[in-house]
């Protein structure tokens, strides 16, 4: 069963740095749009990033842009997502998802088949 693992999460200051990863168990991303999206409490959950099945074009929500990058190594089979220059704000459960085959990148949740179970990101003032 293909199954996203994320990991990476943890408690940083404000304006460091995070890097996420997220491994397909039970497949693979290769061939598939892949994206991350995060959930503060309270909160609806929130595009952060997607890249397309090729990873040549990427997208990023606009309170990540800049600071947020997404990237893959196919030889790992694991998909990152480099997160600089934290603020508070950045708060939330980051969750990674695999979408469909041969698409491009997408905001919308609904075009992911595949979600991980989430890793808690929490930034301090």
């Amino acid at each position: 069963q293909v199954q996203p693992v994320e990991s990476g999460g943890g408690l940083v200051q404000a304006g460091g740095s995070l890097r996420l990863s997220c491994v397909i168990s039970g497949g693979t991303f290769s061939r598939y749009a892949m994206g991350w999206f995060r959930q503060a409490p309270g909160m609806e959950r929130e595009f952060v990033a997607s890249r397309d099945w090729t990873g040549g074009t990427t997208l990023y929500g606009d309170s990540v842009k800049g600071r947020f990058t997404i990237s893959s190594d196919n030889a790992k089979n694991t998909l990152y997502l480099q997160m600089n220059t934290l603020t508070p704000e950045d708060t939330a459960v980051y969750y990674c998802a695999r979408g469909r085959a041969y698409s491009s990148g997408s905001s919308d949740p609904g075009l992911y088949d595949y979600w991980g179970q989430g890793t808690q990101v929490t930034v301090s003032a």
